[in-house]
């Protein structure tokens, strides 16, 4: 009976993972053993980073929406309080776009935001 190598799908996997590692500096380009641990790292830190953007971006957010409410006299923790208080569900990206591109209807969202939360406020103590 002939010896059976599995050479085409050996072949296949071999150059899926130096395809990968394609562009890799050095020894990490070149030999299997050393592209395919890279590849692995390289995959285990794109995991990592995809999570970490997301908070990236969220921080950035904030620290925009954070810039523009003290341009407008108060904090932002306080303009988020105003805007639950007042039932607006946007988010913060959208807050954030709307500050930096759109500050006219971003003023008028402060104001009406902060009107209904100055109201709710009067409502609550008259009670």
């Amino acid at each position: 009976m002939p010896r059976v190598k599995n050479t085409p799908a050996k072949l296949k996997r071999r150059k899926r993972i130096l395809k990968r590692a394609e562009g890799y500096w050095g020894a990490r380009h070149k030999c299997l053993r050393i592209a395919r641990e890279a590849v692995l790292k390289a995959e285990e830190y794109a995991a990592r980073d995809r999570r970490a953007r997301k908070r990236d971006m969220r921080r950035l957010w904030i620290t925009r929406l954070n810039a523009a409410c003290r341009e407008r006299g108060t904090s932002y923790s306080r303009f988020i309080k105003v805007l639950k208080d007042a039932g607006v569900e946007m988010n913060r990206k959208q807050l954030s776009e709307l500050a930096i591109h759109d500050p006219a209807a971003f003023d008028e969202l402060f104001a009406a935001a902060t009107a209904a939360a100055g109201e709710a406020a009067t409502a609550a103590a008259g009670s």
